[in-house]
């Protein structure tokens, strides 16, 4: 038999294509019998084709995966973890919520994060899952690839599907040269993989500032700008005045969002050259109009934003729906350094400032800046006074013009002043407006806060509703309630007695949320006491 024209694969395909009454392929004769042929050839070419296959040379084998010297997890943890993983979606075992059953992927970041804090390592059987699961939750990368350790990167390499693991930075198990071993800092940071170097630079960062910048300012002109915009932000960690050369040269870069991170970064700094102009531009733009009944502020927004307003991080192009000069106004208060308020506004404090009344429609733009101001320098004083009392009688409080703004207010405070805090706002005004900020709370929630949520949902329960409503913070209460919080819970695992204007149902829909709730926190329970077992049994 003749051998093959190198192309006749795919004459096959393009007459199955097309179909042998348009197209007959090489060798076979038209007809009605022309589509047997067509398979019969096919199959022959078939054949050939994977018989004909000529061994290539083998591949180098990859070098072993390096050791993880980490204590090995408790057995019973190991096999929770399995479980966890086996919940997620698309493995078969669910993945979703079943009746009063918990919701185990959604433990699966505390369990990891209790995890991390043991320092112990992940049983290399189940890497492929945690990986699997990272790839298809970004919120889960953090904490797997701290647990997963330098085997997360070995992994990457043979694998596509997981090479987020070498973009994003590596956690415990990474092998790091001390800042003292130059040569070997030198060497990572010249060669590593991007992960490597972003993990080295946080590294040094945290221990000897000034070493880490000098690194980074050592390749900064050749660095690609998706990667300078990350290594800049790792100067957020201990951050100085004697970062304010390096973040000046960046306002200059060829990227904008590195230039906007570096505004960023310097008006975080109160004693900043670019912290001064902003509070000369924003200073020109507020003021306190004494002619009028009582003490208002008075607005004048900048009429243009000028070449040296862009170089320090303003930018110019407002977005849909917004007026230039407030766009441009907001963005000179957020960079100016709240402490110029007090002098500016007639030796004011930052309570007495908010409660001013403010002319022209301007409150809201100007409280809103002030919000973004006291989260960016990190100034609890501002932070207070914009919150306003839990208790007051609008939920959006004195200067915050949303729930969002407070919850970003709330994140500058110690965490007992936080809880207490939503505490008392969940008293007065329930949990419809309270979901966000309950997500910046410290888990486990403090006592009060959990004695709150817990009151607010019978309280919920006794007035008739569905439980529908309150999901979402039900599911906040699943995973961040103290597990000692589940015997007071047990009581509202009963059916309650209907009233006449109850919706249909509602008290047995209540009962499976409260049993579910109260399920899930003794398995938290029990996964904390797995995880502690080795320590336990170390100190026997």
């Amino acid at each position: 038999m003749a051998a093959p024209a190198p192309d006749a694969w795919e004459e096959l395909v393009t007459s199955a294509l097309l179909g042998t009454a348009r197209r007959t392929p090489p060798g076979v004769a038209p007809g009605p019998e022309a589509p047997v042929a067509l398979l019969d050839a096919a199959a022959v070419e078939t054949v050939r084709r994977r018989a004909g296959l000529r061994p290539t040379r083998a591949s180098q084998r990859p070098q072993p995966a390096p050791e993880d010297t980490r204590p090995p997890l408790p057995a019973a943890a190991a096999r929770r973890l399995a479980m966890l993983l086996a919940d997620r979606p698309g493995t078969g075992g669910g993945g979703g919520r079943r009746g009063t059953a918990p919701d185990l992927m959604e433990l699966l970041p505390q369990w990891l994060a209790t995890a991390n804090a043991r320092g112990y390592a992940a049983p290399p059987q189940v890497l492929p899952a945690l990986l699997d699961a990272a790839r298809g939750r970004t919120d889960l990368r953090p904490a797997a690839l701290a647990f997963a350790g330098s085997r997360a990167t070995w992994l990457a390499r043979l694998n596509p599907d997981w090479r987020f693991a070498l973009r994003a930075t590596p956690g415990g198990g990474a092998a790091l040269p001390s800042p003292q071993d130059t040569a070997g800092v030198r060497l990572l940071w010249e060669e590593g993989l991007f992960a490597e170097r972003v993990a080295l630079l946080s590294a040094i960062r945290a221990r000897e500032p000034a070493t880490a910048r000098e690194l980074l300012a050592t390749t900064w002109a050749t660095e690609r700008a998706e990667d300078r915009l990350m290594f800049l932000d790792s100067l957020r960690t201990g951050l100085e005045a004697d970062d304010e050369p390096f973040l000046e040269q960046a306002l200059a870069d060829r990227s904008r969002n590195v230039r906007a991170t570096a505004a960023e970064l310097l008006s975080a700094l109160p004693g900043s050259a670019l912290a001064a102009r902003m509070a000369v531009r924003a200073g020109a733009c507020v003021a306190v109009d004494h002619t009028q009944d009582r003490p208002t502020i008075v607005v004048e927004a900048p009429h243009e934003c000028d070449s040296g307003m862009e170089r320090d991080g303003v930018v110019a192009k407002a977005p849909s729906g917004r007026g230039e000069r407030s766009w441009w106004f907001g963005q000179l208060v957020e960079a100016a350094p709240l402490v110029v308020w007090p002098g500016r506004l007639g030796g004011r404090t930052p309570e007495e400032i908010v409660a001013l009344p403010v002319a022209d429609d301007w409150r809201n733009e100007l409280h809103a800046a002030w919000c973004r101001a006291a989260v960016r320098q990190r100034d609890a004083g501002w932070a207070r006074a914009l919150l306003g009392t839990p208790a007051a009688p609008e939920a959006g409080g004195p200067g915050a013009v949303s729930l969002a703004e407070r919850a970003r207010l709330l994140s500058t405070l110690d965490s007992a002043e936080r809880a207490e805090w939503v505490a008392a706002f969940i008293a007065t005004h329930g949990l419809s407006e309270a979901f966000q900020l309950l997500g910046v709370c410290e888990v486990p929630w403090a006592a009060p806060l959990g004695r709150a949520v817990v009151d607010a949902l019978n309280i919920a329960r006794d007035a008739g509703s569905y439980p529908w409503s309150f999901s979402g913070v039900m599911g906040l209460a699943e995973r961040c309630l103290d597990p000692a919080e589940a015997g007071r819970l047990e009581g509202l695992m009963a059916v309650p007695d209907e009233g006449e204007d109850a919706s249909p149902g509602a008290g047995g829909y209540w009962a499976e949320a409260f049993q579910r709730l109260v399920t899930t926190l003794r398995l938290r329970a029990t996964m904390a006491d797995e995880l502690e077992a080795a320590e336990e049994r170390g100190m026997a």
